[in-house]
């Protein structure tokens, strides 16, 4: 039975993407924070979908957590080795530059860039041991706009699973950096956000999203932006000067993180 591994589970896109893989016959490995909501989350994916379980309480922001799930991801015996990696756990701050503390930005960092380096380096070396195994990079389309801490973090996400991705083409491992714009989760809530100026057409489903982006993964797509208007607000976004660009942002709410 193939194995996903997936961070920052028990809400949003991550909960999407383990139904999703649920539903398909994936035994899950689910990672978060707190282990009372993770047991709950694997006692109804179990019962529901008739799949195995196991539940991993981790803190990406710190070593310990790191460290614990690059463990897991490492093992390669005649158990359950991961053959799916989706690096999802991720968080926005509220305010400005300079009006976020350094520590919360290098938090930021550590959860968006050291934790998906290391996750994704313990992964991809099981997996091309094996010749087979795939990683998914939760990203945003903020990674294309200037947005500060975040947009930069989500920027090298992007860059460095494409730059992976080329690196082990003919292995038998694929990478795919997924790009969503605005999803209905707790993401804004848990950083304290207002979303009452996003307009409406901008929010997208969360399985929805988790299904497209699963879908292009299966296509071999390195990139995915899951759904025709984000696509589209991209494509016109490489045509607009960056200092434009980001004057808009800004107007639109530079402290929002889609995702």
């Amino acid at each position: 039975m193939t194995t996903a591994l997936i961070t920052g589970s028990t809400a949003g896109l991550g909960a999407a993407f383990a139904r999703r893989l649920a539903a398909s016959g994936y035994d899950l490995v689910l990672v978060a924070r707190t282990a009372e909501r993770l047991h709950e989350q694997a006692a109804e994916l179990h019962e529901r979908y008739g799949v195995e379980t196991s539940v991993l309480p981790a803190d990406l922001a710190t070593e310990e957590g790191i460290a614990a799930v690059e463990k897991r991801l490492g093992e390669t015996g005649a158990g359950q080795p991961v053959d799916l990696l989706v690096n999802n756990a991720g968080f926005g701050l509220k305010g400005r530059f300079l009006q976020v503390t350094l520590a919360d930005e290098l938090t930021m960092l550590k959860v968006h860039c050291e934790a998906v380096l290391r996750l994704t380096t313990a992964a991809a070396a099981a997996m091309r041991e094996r010749s087979r195994g795939a990683v998914v990079n939760v990203a945003s389309v903020a990674a294309f706009v200037p947005r500060g801490t975040y947009g930069a973090s989500k920027s090298w996400v992007v860059q460095f699973t494409q730059g992976v991705a080329r690196d082990l083409a003919g292995s038998g491992v694929r990478l795919m950096v997924l790009c969503p714009g605005f999803v209905r989760t707790e993401f804004h809530e848990r950083a304290g956000m207002g979303t009452d100026n996003i307009p409406g057409w901008m929010w997208l489903d969360a399985d929805r999203v988790a299904a497209e982006g699963l879908r292009d993964l299966r296509r071999g797509r390195t990139v995915s932006i899951p759904d025709p208007r984000y696509k589209a607000l991209m494509g016109a976004a490489k045509l607009v000067p960056r200092g434009l660009l980001g004057r808009v942002s800004t107007g639109a709410g530079r402290k929002y993180g889609p995702q």
